[in-house]
């Protein structure tokens, strides 16, 4: 990469940059909702902990956490052409996506390193993903 491109967040690329990854969280909702008031504590206090240590690393680009997949809207478009909305998510699957993480680091061993220290990986599971970067 030549250092005067520019990348999605309009900041020069330079030979040294990181890679941005997508840590993406899916869990069982019901495990949650089975969680005492205690034990939920605890792990909101851990997704804090590993949110503020994201950020004290300076690899935290992002996050979120989303509402549960019964809030989802799915829009596809037919093979005719025409707008298909449909209420609820579009994959029937025990695990949904709760949230993600976008991180900055210099490689996919340092990305599956802070996966590993994801809360979400104990109550399900992390997929760590690279972001598709403009010019690739």
């Amino acid at each position: 990469m030549s250092p005067g491109r520019m990348n999605q967040s309009h900041a020069p690329i330079t030979e040294d940059s990181h890679m941005q990854y997508l840590l993406i969280l899916y869990a069982d909702p019901s495990g949650f909702a089975a969680l005492s008031a205690a034990e939920m504590e605890r792990a909101i206090g851990a997704y804090a902990a590993f949110n503020e240590a994201l950020r004290q690393a300076g690899v935290l680009q992002g996050s979120n956490r989303l509402k549960g997949a019964a809030t989802a809207t799915t829009v596809r478009i037919n093979a005719a052409g025409k707008t298909e909305v449909l209420n609820g998510p579009f994959a029937d699957s025990r695990e949904e996506l709760g949230g993600y993480f976008l991180i900055d680091v210099p490689d996919l061993d340092a990305a599956l390193a802070w996966a590993a220290r994801c809360p979400g990986a104990r109550y399900g599971a992390v997929e760590v993903r690279p972001v598709w970067a403009r010019g690739s």
